[in-house]
């Protein structure tokens, strides 16, 4: 029976209007706005790979990170002096009645103190760098590379608006170690630009150290930057309030069922459509990932626009891969995968249609589709008529069965499937009358010719009228009733009904009160003929009774 179903098989939001606050930041760096997708060299653009370690406010290497609601990052120690944020009065909790100004000039808005918190990400992202780059041990007379500090005034030929002489330091390492080791002394500013100069006069021992040094970090660094909801590397990272991180689709898709941390459980005050202009993603995450693996994004993007490039608009019935449902019989579904919660939410939002496949476990193949998917082809459109959402965000969905379909094409959105299907429709009246006379017929001139060999494959039924398989039928239903089955109890019977008398509706009730393998039901989804249904049912009565008390 399927008085309940559950998500079963791994295989619309309104867009918020624009915010009329600053456009969000662009990522620190230059790399992701580039057109060549090359990874940053360690040598060549060792002052753009330290920048992106490096704080905007104090210039040093990032301590305690913390990730604003802008998106831009810095140090917990440089955190803006914390105020009272006035003429608030909802929410109004403690975290939100206190604000910082924020400090970066393509914002400066007042955020609320309780959506600045640490970066868990980017805090280990700077724990694995600093690891990396200490552990490089200068070799006993190796010349070091002095490093000066660029006047961009002073080579206009003004002088320096700075008030100061630019800074050199003669450093061990490469160029990506010494950079870094002048950034962690505080005497390399943010925004300033170095020169390089080998004093050894041998710049190819350089850039092997350099090319050895970065790829040591990028290893260590690696895993920090996949997502841990899609396990993939992130796409357009974002960082909640709790401070962890996830490709923006993959929350999207986690909000629209459930308003708290996949990792933490915290609680989080987002809109369902996380758009960008409202959410920024995080810039220095961004610009690290464009930087240091393009070829890895390019990849990611790639994959994604093939996933959703095979959904055109014609797959346009959602599928839901879990339990089998008949035409006119109730199915009742308890949703609880995010997949799922998503998919209910958009059709309760249309015409409350979908199509209820059910699962292929075995991997049966299926002749109407090229590859063997993991549902058979043939389901049941079902149409909502009531739905209770839990405040977890589970739900409980009652159908009703419309019609028969058969799968001709599918694909994937957002993680659930959508296809395009064809109705199967059954025989008309016509031709339901031909197939009966036309097999009771030829049953009773086969017995009538004792010399001719009885088809083996022949159902054992054939010889009988459509009014007589349903009298069969309803007669065994009688029996068990009075037997007191435990299939027919006043509960079930609640549920889908008394046996009907239309021997177009039978089949569907006895499906669904008997309990048979749904392998086994799945067989009256294959036909488009009363008669032939009403045969399968009889089958099973015999079964049924064959077997001993």
């Amino acid at each position: 029976m399927s008085e309940q179903s559950d998500d079963a098989v791994p295989p619309s939001s309104v867009p918020l209007a624009p915010s009329a606050d600053p456009k969000p930041p662009t990522p620190i760096a230059t790399p992701a706005n580039e057109a060549e997708e090359q990874p940053l060299s360690g040598f060549e653009d060792a002052r753009r790979i330290v920048r992106l370690l490096q704080c905007a406010q104090c210039s040093l290497p990032l301590r305690e990170p913390m990730t604003l609601p802008c998106g831009n990052s810095l140090c917990r120690q440089c955190l803006p002096e914390i105020h009272t944020r006035h003429n608030i009065t909802y929410p109004a909790t403690a975290a939100r009645m206190q604000g910082i100004d924020c400090p970066f000039s393509d914002c400066l808005r007042d955020h609320a103190l309780g959506d600045c918190s640490m970066d868990v990400t980017l805090s280990k992202v700077m724990a694995q760098a600093k690891i990396s780059m200490d552990e490089f041990q200068p070799v006993i007379g190796e010349a070091p590379i002095l490093l000066e500090e660029k006047d961009e005034w002073a080579a206009a030929g003004v002088a320096s608006l700075s008030g100061r002489l630019p800074r050199s330091r003669a450093l061990p390492g490469g160029r990506l170690i010494a950079t870094y080791k002048m950034v962690e002394l505080g005497e390399l500013a943010h925004d300033a630009e170095v020169a390089y100069k080998h004093l050894s006069g041998v710049v190819g021992d350089s850039k092997d150290l350099d090319a050895t040094t970065l790829d040591a970090v990028k290893d260590k660094i690696r895993s920090e930057f996949d997502c841990q909801i899609c396990y993939a590397i992130y796409l357009d990272p974002l960082t909640t309030t709790c401070g962890h991180t996830f490709c923006r689709k993959c929350l999207q898709r986690v909000l629209d069922h459930s308003s708290y941390c996949p990792i933490c459980r915290r609680l989080l005050d987002l809109s369902h459509t996380i758009s960008p202009a409202q959410y920024p993603s995080n810039a220095r995450l961004a610009s690290l990932l464009a930087g240091l693996w393009p070829s890895l994004l390019t990849a990611r993007r790639a994959l994604l626009e093939t996933e959703e490039s095979s959904t055109p608009a014609d797959l346009d019935l959602p599928l839901f891969v879990c339990t089998i449902s008949f035409p006119t019989m109730p199915t009742f579904i308890h949703v609880f995968e995010p997949r799922y919660r998503l998919m209910m939410r958009r059709v309760l939002d249309s015409d409350r249609r979908f199509g209820m496949l059910l699962h292929n476990p075995r991997q049966i193949p299926q002749p109407g589709l090229g590859a063997t998917p993991p549902f058979f082809e043939y389901g049941t459109l079902l149409h909502i008529v009531s739905a209770q959402l839990l405040p977890d965000g589970r739900s409980l969905i009652e159908t009703v069965g419309i019609s028969l379909f058969r799968v001709l094409r599918h694909g994937v959105r957002d993680g659930y499937l959508v296809g395009s299907v064809e109705r199967v429709e059954d025989l008309p009246l016509a031709d339901e009358e031909a197939l009966e006379i036309a097999e009771t017929t030829s049953t009773t001139e086969v017995h009538a010719d004792a010399d001719t060999d009885v088809d083996a494959d022949a159902s054992p039924f054939a010889s009988l009228s459509t009014q007589d398989l349903m009298a069969l039928c309803t007669a065994f239903v009688r029996r068990m009733r009075a037997a007191s089955a435990p299939w027919m109890h006043a509960r079930t019977l609640r549920v889908y009904g008394e046996c009907p008398t239309s021997p177009a509706q039978f089949p569907w009730w006895f499906a669904s009160v008997l309990p048979l393998p749904e392998s086994d039901k799945y067989a009256l989804l294959q036909t488009t003929s009363v008669r032939e249904r009403l045969k399968i049912c009889a089958t099973w009565v015999e079964r049924i009774e064959r077997v001993p008390e």
